[in-house]
């Protein structure tokens, strides 16, 4: 496989995975109307690096290690506390919302550090990367580590066009938006996390429990 055909094939399976909705769309969504445009691209720099991170220990040997069931477990409830922990302090924040602020990038945690936190808290981002991630790493490794860049580069790249393209829509349709509406909009979100928070926390439980 030459590195033309990693490139594409690497921005077309990020790509794939990257427009199914999850935990990611929603904090993207809710952070574009707190921060504006550049809410996608920092919350996707630190969801590549905690990517990167994972590259790096799948080459040391840590593939079989994540796929195991108490990992998998493990992983997972750790990941509910996180996501329900950001929902509550979303909602929370609810009634003093407002379109207004002079600096909505003020208060909360900052977006790449957001980014980093909801790819760590998805059990199934740690699942992909051993199966699927880990296959396709197999082959392009053949190529060499300029194939494994390639690789990770247009991964990325691909979560960087789609990311980039929901906060510049998010953003856009902010300027239509009433202080109800903005507080409906980080309401639903909120609620959005407390779903899959309570799926990977019963999901881990069931594997816990057989």
């Amino acid at each position: 496989m030459n590195l033309f055909a990693i490139a594409g094939i690497s921005f077309v399976l990020g790509l794939s995975g990257a427009m199914m909705p999850g935990p990611l769309l929603t904090v993207t969504i809710s952070e574009t109307i707190r921060r504006g445009l550049r809410a996608g691209p920092l919350l996707i720099a630190g969801h590549a690096l905690v990517e990167g991170v994972v590259v790096l220990l799948l080459f040391a040997g840590l593939g079989k290690v994540i796929e195991r069931q108490s990992i998998f477990a493990g992983v997972a409830l750790a990941g509910a506390v996180m996501l329900l922990w950001m929902a509550i302090g979303m909602l929370r924040g609810l009634p003093a919302l407002t379109l207004e602020l002079k600096d909505k990038g003020q208060g909360g945690m900052h977006p790449v550090l957001a980014g980093a936190a909801v790819s760590l808290a998805n059990p199934y981002f740690t699942l992909w990367w051993a199966t699927v991630g880990m296959g396709y790493l197999a082959v392009v490794h053949k190529a060499g580590i300029a194939g494994v860049l390639v690789f990770y580069l247009f991964h990325i790249l691909s979560d960087f066009v789609w990311y980039s393209f929901i906060s510049g829509t998010v953003n856009y349709g902010r300027r239509f938006m009433s202080d109800r509406v903005y507080r409906l909009l980080v309401g639903t979100c909120a609620v959005f996390l407390l779903f899959f928070g309570g799926y990977f926390g019963l999901r881990g439980i069931q594997v816990l429990t057989g």
